[in-house]
C-alpha cells in the first residue's frame, strides 16, 4: 500500500483549461463535472474523486490544476435558473448541456468513451460547445 501511495504522489500532474462556448445567455450557472470513472459519467453523483465546479454563466471558462495525467471526461450543464439540476420535460433537457470532445448526442448522453480525453504534458484545453433542444 505504501508503494502505491508513493507512486501516486510521484505521478506527473497537469492542468486542464475548459472553455464553454455557444451559451444562449449569461443567466444562472455553469455546472461542470470532471471524472475519470466511466460508471459515474455524466452525473458524477457517486464518484468521490470527481471534481465539480459551479461558475457564473458570464464567466465561461475555468481551470483545474494539479490533475494526474490520465483519461477524463467532462459533462457540463447550463443551469439557467440556478436550481442545482438539469431541468427536463419528458426526459428531454430544457437547459443547455455539453460534453468534452463534443460527441454526437442522439438519445441520451454519450458514453464515457465518446467524451474521454487524455491529459498529458503541461496543459490541455477542452472547448465544449453547449447544446439546447428547447
Amino acid at each position: 500500500m505504501l508503494v502505491w501511495a508513493t507512486l501516486a504522489a510521484a505521478a506527473p500532474v497537469t492542468r486542464l483549461d475548459v472553455a464553454v462556448e455557444n451559451l444562449r445567455s449569461s443567466k444562472g450557472l455553469i455546472r461542470i463535472c470532471l471524472t475519470a470513472d466511466p460508471d459515474n459519467f455524466p452525473a458524477c453523483v457517486d464518484d468521490g474523486k470527481a471534481l465539480t465546479r459551479s461558475i457564473p454563466a458570464a464567466t465561461r471558462s475555468l481551470s483545474f490544476g494539479g490533475l494526474p495525467q490520465r483519461g477524463y471526461a467532462l459533462a457540463i450543464i447550463h443551469d439557467e435558473n440556478s436550481n442545482s439540476r438539469l431541468d427536463t420535460f419528458a426526459g428531454i433537457p430544457r437547459e443547455g448541456f455539453g460534453f468534452s470532445r463534443n460527441p454526437v448526442v442522439r438519445f441520451g448522453p454519450p458514453r464515457f468513451a465518446a467524451a474521454r480525453f487524455v491529459l498529458g504534458g503541461d496543459a490541455e484545453l477542452q472547448q465544449v460547445k453547449m447544446r439546447y433542444i428547447f
